[in-house]
């Protein structure tokens, strides 16, 4: 009897690995997500399996995302937080332990660019506004996130830029801003290698996104940039959401301190 069941038994768990997700077991928490490039992320880290908890800064736009996610039967909630703020970070991973009871991944999406202008003529205040979301709050999200990560030996991810390798003149403030982010990707990895904590990021090139209109829909810019990128189209969400799962997953995990770079061919190394 037992033999004749063991060819049936050992399909079984062909079939349960075949279809094990990477991230099963995992709880993810992704800055930014209710749309672009942050959902995309969200939406692929929850296809592979893991429970994610995702945020923005209204909470229109997160019931908006997670009916959105929990549509697909994927397992997802939110909840506001404006990464500049000590508290909303604070609920964000709050919240994370109260539905999930750990955190194993966190993705740093967050990122603004409210001036269009040379470096020489951006406003202080624009500067310090774009270096307080774009670099201090991934600092300040890392060191709030490691105590649960480092339980679970996970990782952290950081949403770069391919301007942080090549400057946009006419942005040059976030620019360097995510050049530093590079920077910090580098250097926590080296610190929180012995917590077992991998530390990785991702530069996307010119993205598809209600963020990036003012390069994608404006023809003289739109033009140049095509003229610079070899597969000669604009990338999608949907393209950064599979590096940044890939780097999320155990299949990974030799992988710290690097960027992988989705930017169409476009020179992308300092």
């Amino acid at each position: 009897m037992l033999r004749n069941l063991r060819p049936i038994l050992c399909s079984l768990r062909v079939y349960s690995t075949m279809t094990a997700k990477r991230l099963d077991g995992k709880v993810a928490v992704v800055t930014a997500s209710t749309d672009g490039i942050g959902y995309a992320i969200a939406q692929g880290l929850a296809e592979n399996g893991a429970k994610v908890v995702i945020s923005s800064r209204k909470q229109v736009n997160v019931d908006k995302a997670v009916k959105s996610l929990q549509d697909l039967n994927l397992d997802v909630t939110g909840t506001v937080c404006h990464v500049g703020k000590e508290e909303d970070r604070k609920l964000l991973f709050q919240k994370a332990i109260d539905m999930y009871g750990q955190v194993d991944i966190l993705i740093s999406n967050a990122g603004i660019s409210p001036v269009y202008a040379p470096i020489l003529q951006t406003p202080e205040k624009a500067w310090d506004k774009i270096f307080d979301i774009n670099l201090k709050s991934g600092y300040l999200l890392a060191q709030a996130a490691a105590p649960h990560i480092q339980k679970s030996k996970g990782s952290m991810l950081f949403v770069s830029s391919i301007t942080g390798y090549t400057p946009f003149s006419m942005i040059g403030a976030y620019s360097i801003s995510k050049t530093a982010l590079i920077g910090l990707v580098k250097a926590l990895s080296q610190e929180c290698a012995p917590m077992g904590v991998r530390v990785n990021g991702i530069a996307p090139g010119i993205i598809k996104t209600e963020f990036s209109t003012m390069l994608t829909e404006t023809d003289e810019v739109n033009k140049m940039i095509l003229a610079n990128t070899p597969l000669n189209r604009f990338g999608t969400p949907q393209e950064c959401a599979g590096a940044a799962v890939f780097l999320s997953s155990d299949e990974a995990s030799y992988i710290t301190g690097e960027i992988i770079a989705m930017t169409g061919g476009m020179q992308s190394r300092l």
